[in-house]
């Protein structure tokens, strides 16, 4: 019976929903990493140690450790001291890893290329004799995949473990997935899967409106949890963080470890909702997709664009789509407006969001979120382009103003209930934050939709700066923006 495979949960995900007993156990746990440091072991290695050993014992909490082999669970790593302990670890987390000694998929692709950190023995029976003291029994009341969250979002946030350089911030995803509105039966991909962010939000808000499922019938549950989710990651640690907050959230869908903008990304399918971060940047190495359905980015590194063409290639008809993107895509000359062009052209492109600045842990990243309908045509989809700017005089988000849900209430006010943007709205003018631009206004602009028109008077976060490590993100941030331009102007000149 597939409800009893439903996994507990607490409304959407966010900074809300995570209860006190959670975040007590989140920061037990991150303080481990204090100890962790003397080992050699930095923020990114440590959250990834701790998946492995989390993922054992959440399992033996759970009942279902028959997804490992015998001899290979928690108490069998547990009950050892010393080196021993250590040396078996180290075996275990290769065997767990080996086609020959496991069936389960999940398992073998977290546990694949596994390597321990650690080379102290008294560092891994601190971690183990920590995770065991944890008040396990009202983590599964408040959630399992909550806690597991707490821990990415706190990885996140500690500015040193780079984890949080686009890291989308848990309210944004709340807002956006509010307003797009998954339904049970839709497939909801997200090609740039990251931790999964996006599809366990779309997972929570769809078993809100159907009771955890209950109401839907056995197939129905069923498509939910095997079915509905498609994904793919490209970098093979985060892609086991992706997979173990999918396993705890009781998403069974495949999500692979894979490059959206090569081949693998054609065997995603149609997709009835896409929501998504995509990397910024230029593609690893200068590399052009590998994609044969290309035809406006086939032959850019920015794999921004790329990544635009291929979700508006892998809508379905009438299939909605919101994506976070950076402003060089709304203006950017040559590739960039002609991916504009087609987007206008294929699509709805019905709302652009114009994000503050400072809520990525990258300083000097302005963002942005495109909201568009794949047209049941090909021609004129786009007939006006609603724009609503969050950025111009607001305040500055980061480790002292921390961005909530309540931040997006007025433009998901002026957004309105409709998620293929077509509820009754209201231009608010030159003085206000919500304006309409058709079509031809921006093909006037020379379909630049890169388009401000409050004054802003607002402090630029960056000159708030004071701790080196902002510092030098910002300047490195910077330096890639630079380069990226300079790679698509060389680009075109060829």
């Amino acid at each position: 019976m597939v409800k009893a495979s439903l996994s507990k949960h607490n409304g959407s995900n966010g900074d809300s929903t995570n209860g006190n007993i959670t975040r007590d156990i989140v920061a037990k746990l991150w303080n481990l990493c204090n100890i962790l440091r003397d080992d050699g072991i930095t923020y990114n290695e440590y959250v990834t140690e701790l998946t492995y050993l989390l993922f054992l014992k959440m399992l033996a909490e759970t009942g279902k450790e028959s997804r490992l082999p015998e001899n290979y669970r928690w108490q069998d790593l547990d009950d050892r001291q010393g080196l021993e302990q250590l040396e078996f670890y180290k075996q275990l987390l290769l065997d767990l890893g080996s086609p020959k000694k496991v069936n389960d998929a999940v398992v073998l692709a977290i546990f694949t290329d596994a390597q321990t950190k650690l080379r102290k023995p008294t560092n891994l029976k601190a971690i183990t004799d920590a995770i065991d003291a944890l008040d396990w029994f009202s983590a599964r009341e408040e959630g399992l995949g909550n806690l597991y969250e707490g821990l990415l979002e706190k990885n996140a946030a500690e500015k040193k473990s780079g984890a949080g350089q686009y890291f989308t911030p848990r309210p944004l995803i709340d807002a956006i997935v509010r307003l797009i509105k998954p339904q049970a039966g839709e497939v909801i991909q997200d090609p740039a899967a990251g931790t999964a962010g996006f599809l366990v939000a779309a997972d929570h808000y769809i078993k809100a409106q159907t009771d955890d499922f209950y109401q839907l019938s056995s197939k129905a549950q069923e498509f939910q949890i095997c079915q509905a989710f498609r994904g793919l990651e490209l970098v093979p640690d985060t892609h086991r963080l992706c997979l173990m907050n999918l396993m705890l959230h009781g998403i069974e869908s495949p999500v692979d470890c894979g490059d959206s903008l090569s081949p693998d990304g054609e065997t995603l399918g149609k997709a009835d909702v896409i929501l998504t971060n995509p990397p910024f940047g230029t593609k690893k190495g200068g590399g052009r997709p590998t994609r044969n359905d290309f035809s406006i980015t086939a032959e850019t590194s920015n794999k921004q664009l790329a990544f635009v063409e291929h979700i508006y290639r892998a809508l379905k008809p009438n299939g909605r789509a919101a994506v976070v993107l950076p402003d060089n895509v709304l203006f950017e000359d040559n590739t960039g407006k002609k991916l504009r062009q087609q987007l206008m052209e294929l699509c709805d492109l019905h709302t652009i969001l114009r994000l503050p600045t400072g809520i990525f842990y990258a300083q000097g990243v302005k963002t942005n979120v495109l909201f568009f309908t794949r047209g049941k045509s090909d021609r004129g989809n786009t007939k006006a382009v609603w724009v609503y700017d969050m950025r111009a005089n607001t305040n500055t988000f980061g480790k002292t103003r921390q961005l909530t849900l309540a931040d997006f209430a007025e433009f998901e006010a002026a957004f309105g209930e409709d998620p293929y943007g077509k509820s009754p709205r209201i231009d608010q003018g030159e003085e206000g934050r919500f304006r309409c631009f058709t079509r031809e206004q921006i093909s006037d602009r020379n379909d630049n939709l890169d388009i401000a028109w409050l004054r802003d008077t607002s402090d630029d976060p960056e000159d708030e700066m004071t701790e080196p490590e902002e510092i030098a993100a910002a300047i490195a941030t910077h330096l890639k923006n630079a380069l990226a331009a300079i790679d698509g102007l060389i680009e075109e000149l060829n």
